[in-house]
């Protein structure tokens, strides 16, 4: 087991890794769209924070030797379900034609007024 941590993504602040490796996958832990390397700033509306939190995704598992091509699964989190059109058109504008298994969960607020939170799997390149 390898545990994942790059300052190109938020720095985790409680009892946890950014991504951990384990038999040939990649765990991603949940991500909000932190700007890394801010005071946990966030950009505005759910597109521009819903891209962000693909960059830190993007930036993890580049850590771990993967990308988001290789993502297996992704599980999102939205506070408000008006926005899954928002975010289903960033997961198009980003992947393209791979198309990972995906979970949408409705929720209660996220942390920091966050608007999208994700987790994902994905393959070792």
């Amino acid at each position: 087991m390898l545990l994942i941590e790059t300052d190109s993504a938020p720095i985790p602040k409680g009892h946890y890794s950014q991504a951990v490796v384990a038999g040939g996958l990649i765990f991603v832990s949940g991500l909000l769209p932190i700007i890394p390397n801010t005071n946990q700033q966030m950009p505005e509306g759910i597109t521009k924070q819903t891209e962000q939190v693909f960059a830190n995704m993007q930036a993890i598992l580049r850590a771990a030797k993967s990308d988001l091509n290789k993502l297996v699964s992704v599980q999102v989190f939205i506070p408000d379900i008006k926005h899954w059109g928002n975010v289903n058109e960033i997961f198009i504008a980003t992947l393209g034609n791979h198309k990972p298994a995906r979970t949408i969960i409705p929720c209660n607020p996220l942390h920091y007024g966050a608007l999208i939170e994700a987790n994902a799997i994905a393959l070792i390149n």
